[in-house]
């Protein structure tokens, strides 16, 4: 009965090895690495920064001309003196109108070993305290997730929410909640 068992145990463990034997996956032949929808995971291209329109005030911005030091962050030509990203209604998905600007602070930052800033969440009053709390903080990571990609060092970059504390403008009409719904960029040698 102990040969049966033991001549059990030897085969099964066989089998075990066997069936752990490990054989190359589609990734490690070479296959693109997709995400949960089966889509190929691509990096963002960076569009030329020309025009930057604002759902609130249209702006023409000339491309930068320099992109390092405090003189370019005050500079009215230069983008990286617009620091504000304007949002839809309930959504912290940053639009195409913005994304230079996002692209231009955080090559900013990236270039700039002392550039440090804070990503303020901001929405209208429309929703519940942590609500907004809440829709606040995923802007304000929706845009440090973008600058982080495209280089800039997560640790010198900071979020915080403000949801409907710090509103830019007074009163309840559509542009009033327009232009509440915004994440700013905030340097600390502001």
């Amino acid at each position: 009965m102990k040969k049966l068992i033991s001549g059990l145990t030897v085969t099964l463990l066989a089998l075990l090895m066997g069936a752990c034997s490990s054989t190359p996956s589609k990734e490690q032949e070479g296959a693109p690495v997709v995400d949960a929808v089966q889509r190929p995971i691509t990096t963002p291209k960076q569009p030329p920064v020309q025009v930057v329109q604002s759902p609130v005030t249209p702006a023409v911005i000339e491309p930068p001309t320099q992109l390092t030091g405090p003189a370019s962050l005050k500079d009215p030509k230069n983008i990286l003196s617009k620091r504000v990203i304007y949002f839809d209604y309930d959504s912290n998905l940053v639009k195409e109108e913005f994304r230079p600007l996002v692209a231009a602070h955080a090559k900013y930052v990236s270039q700039d070993p002392k550039a440090k800033m804070i990503i303020q969440g901001n929405t209208d009053e429309r929703g519940g305290r942590e609500y907004n709390l809440a829709l606040g903080q995923r802007r304000a990571d929706s845009v440090k997730q973008m600058m982080s990609v495209l280089g800039a060092e997560g640790a010198r970059v900071e979020t915080v929410s403000f949801g409907q504390e710090k509103p830019r403008v007074e009163g309840r009409t559509e542009e009033a909640f327009a232009q509440n719904r915004r994440a700013e960029i905030v340097y600390s040698t502001d």
